[in-house]
C-alpha cells in the first residue's frame, strides 16, 4: 500500500486489528492495555470528511499532540504513551506511518466533547447573536465578535461518530455522566485551556477556544484523543487580533470559510477543494506547529 493511500484514505497495518476508524484517526489494538492511533491527512469540516487530503496534516496533529501531552502532564492523567519509532509495535514502523502514529493507553471513552471558550467566536458567536447565551452561559450584552470573555466558559457537546455534535448544557452533561464526573470534566478542561492559553500567549498566539475528550483509565478520568491541535482548537495571531472581526486562524476555519462562501449546504458529499485552498490549509497547520513548538517543521526521520 502506498503512503498516499495510508495517509489520505484509510490505513491497514498487517498484524494489528483495526478497532475504530474515525473522521481523521484510525485506531488499532496493540495488546490488552494499549492502542495505536494513526492520524491520517483526512480533513473533516462541519462533521463531513473531504475527498482530498491535506499533506502533512496527520503528522502535524500527531507530533503537536505529543508535544502538548508532555507539557500538560502535571494537570492529570492522559492516555499518551509515545510517538518514538522504537516504542511502536513492529508492524507500525513503516516509513509512511512514522511520525503520525501514537501509542496510547486503552480507555473507556466518555461520550462528550469538552469545549472551552475564552473568546466569542464561531458557533459561540452565532449563539450569542441569537439569544445572548452560549452553552447555557448568559453573557454580558454588547459583546463583539472575537471579544475576550470575562472568564473561560465550559460548553460541552455530544460526541457523534456520525452526523453533527450538539451543544448541551452543563446540567445535561451531569445527567449523562453524573454530577461529580461532570464537575471534574469542567475543572480539568478549564485548567488545560488556561495552561495552553498561557503557553500560546508566550509565543504571540491567542487560544480562542478548544475541545478536549476524556475517558476512564484505571478508574481515573484521563485526557484522550488529541490536545490543542489546529483540528481541535482555534489559534489566532495576537499581532493581528482585533475584536469586532473574524481574525484569521491557524486551523481549518480557512476551509470552512471557503466552502461556506461557495454555497455548500454542509451536507455530504463535501465539495472538491482547489489546490490553493489545500496548500493554504497545510501552511496554516505547519505555522501553528512552528509557532507553538519553536522548531521548524521537518518530516519525521524515516517517514515517507
Amino acid at each position: 500500500m502506498t503512503g498516499h493511500a495510508v495517509t489520505s484514505a484509510v490505513s491497514e497495518i498487517d498484524g494489528l486489528e483495526l478497532v475504530h476508524r474515525g473522521k481523521v484517526r484510525d485506531t488499532y489494538t496493540v495488546d490488552h492495555d494499549r492502542l495505536l492511533m494513526v492520524a491520517s491527512d483526512r480533513l473533516s469540516a462541519f462533521d463531513v470528511v473531504f475527498p482530498q487530503p491535506i499533506p502533512d496534516k496527520g503528522a502535524v496533529l500527531n507530533r503537536l499532540s505529543a508535544w502538548w501531552f508532555e507539557r500538560l502532564a502535571s494537570l492529570g492523567p492522559t492516555h499518551f504513551g509515545s510517538i518514538r519509532t522504537a516504542d511502536l509495535p513492529e508492524p507500525a514502523r513503516r516509513p509512511e506511518l512514522i511520525g503520525r502514529s501514537m501509542l496510547v493507553r486503552r480507555a473507556e471513552r466518555i461520550d462528550a466533547e469538552c469545549i472551552v471558550r475564552g473568546y466569542l467566536a464561531g458557533s459561540g458567536w452565532t449563539d450569542y447573536l441569537r439569544a445572548g447565551v452560549v452553552g447555557g452561559h448568559r453573557l454580558p450584552p454588547g459583546l463583539r465578535e472575537a471579544d475576550r470573555l470575562p472568564e473561560p466558559i465550559f460548553t460541552p457537546s455530544t460526541k457523534a461518530d456520525i452526523g453533527h455534535d450538539e451543544t448541551i448544557t452543563r446540567a445535561s452533561l451531569a445527567e449523562m455522566v453524573g454530577g461529580e464526573v461532570a464537575a471534574e470534566l469542567e475543572q480539568r478542561s478549564i485548567a488545560l485551556y488556561r495552561a495552553g492559553a498561557a503557553i500560546a500567549e508566550a509565543v504571540g498566539l491567542v487560544l480562542a477556544d478548544t475541545k478536549f475528550e476524556f475517558g476512564w483509565i484505571d478508574g481515573r478520568v484521563a485526557v484522550i484523543d488529541e490536545v490543542l491541535t489546529p483540528d481541535s482548537s482555534r489559534f489566532w495571531d495576537a499581532a493581528r487580533y482585533q475584536p469586532g472581526t473574524s481574525p484569521p486562524s491557524y486551523d481549518k476555519q480557512y476551509v470552512r470559510d471557503f466552502v461556506t462562501a461557495a454555497g455548500w449546504n454542509r451536507e455530504p458529499p463535501a465539495p472538491e477543494l482547489p489546490d490553493e485552498v489545500i496548500a493554504g490549509t497545510r501552511d496554516r497547520y505547519l505555522q501553528a506547529y512552528e509557532r507553538l513548538t519553536g522548531t521548524a517543521w521537518r518530516p519525521a526521520e524515516g517517514s515517507a
